[in-house]
């Protein structure tokens, strides 16, 4: 997994509350065994004016000119502004594993769904969340200036924006602790990889039939 330690990028509003995980990668595309290639078909309802299904060429299809990420102010955004209840609906892992894979680092919102936010976190995605009245001045910002940046620095806890002024958030330490040294779960059992292994051939030496397999 990417760590994430400060990142500085473009953002993108989404104006709309209560956008749920269908809408962020739908049904049709959680057919794929793969984690990888979901980034073409973020928001893909929204994005595109034609019916997306699987395997086709994104470089083929209608997109829709009225949605924000088509426009070209938002276009490389890496940090997305959202409403309250963001990624509500299905527990799908392949919603943060579409806004990953599309070139989200950061997501910002009054309130994110329980399951979705505990999935960014084991994905990469650092979803932060402030009071509805910062939120609201972020998005006045960034629709009155082109090429609104913000600079989110996670070990120092904070957010700082273009005129340099910050603005502080919370993150649980555990998260904190896997995000800024890119562990997702399976990275965190690997730190004692050497242990495990130590622990594995003591006990084939003391149960060597363990290593028999049936024929």
């Amino acid at each position: 997994m990417q760590a994430f330690t400060v990142h500085k990028g473009l953002v993108a509003p989404m104006d709309r509350a209560n956008v749920d995980t269908d809408a962020i990668i739908p049904k049709q595309f959680l057919k794929s065994i793969h984690r990888s290639g979901f980034g073409p078909n973020l928001f893909d309802a929204w994005r595109y004016l034609d019916p997306g299904e699987p395997g086709q060429d994104p470089t083929q299809r209608k997109p829709n000119p009225d949605f924000v990420l088509n426009q070209p102010r938002y276009k490389g955004a890496s940090i997305l502004l959202a409403r309250e209840n963001f990624g509500c609906g299905s527990s799908r892992e392949h919603a943060p594993w579409a806004l990953e894979q599309y070139g989200f680092r950061a997501l910002i919102a009054p309130s994110f769904a329980d399951i979705f936010f505990n999935n960014c976190f084991k994905n990469g995605v650092l979803p932060i969340q402030l009071p509805a009245p910062q939120v609201a001045t972020l998005f006045d910002e960034v629709a009155a200036f082109v090429g609104y940046q913000l600079t989110i620095d996670l070990p120092r806890q904070v957010i700082v924006r273009p005129d340099g002024s910050e603005i502080a958030f919370d993150v649980q330490p555990f998260r904190k602790y896997c995000l800024v040294n890119g562990f997702d779960d399976i990275g965190l059992t690997l730190r004692h990889a050497d242990k495990i292994r130590a622990f594995e051939a003591e006990r084939l030496a003391r149960q060597p039939w363990l290593a028999n397999r049936p024929a």
